[in-house]
């Protein structure tokens, strides 16, 4: 297992970052995208998993949740 972290600079990088990325791993991405019209919709499309960064503990539950998810269905 292992984590890929990449500090784009713009909404539609990661667009980019999830065609680069091997088909296992799943983007995680800032909660604000969701909300960019065509663009939030399709990142909600593709699997994206989103985290409010203004809420550390709103945050840490989704990236457990995902942890959990991923250990009950043995992914790495």
């Amino acid at each position: 297992p292992y984590v890929i972290v990449c500090n784009h600079q713009a909404s539609l990088d990661l667009m980019g970052m999830a065609e680069v990325i091997p088909e296992r791993c799943v983007p995680i991405a800032k909660r604000e995208l969701l909300f960019l019209g065509t663009v939030g919709w399709a990142c909600w499309l593709c699997g994206i998993i989103f985290i409010d960064r203004h809420r550390r503990d709103a945050a840490i539950d989704v990236i457990s949740q995902t942890a959990r998810t991923m250990w009950r269905e043995k992914v790495r």
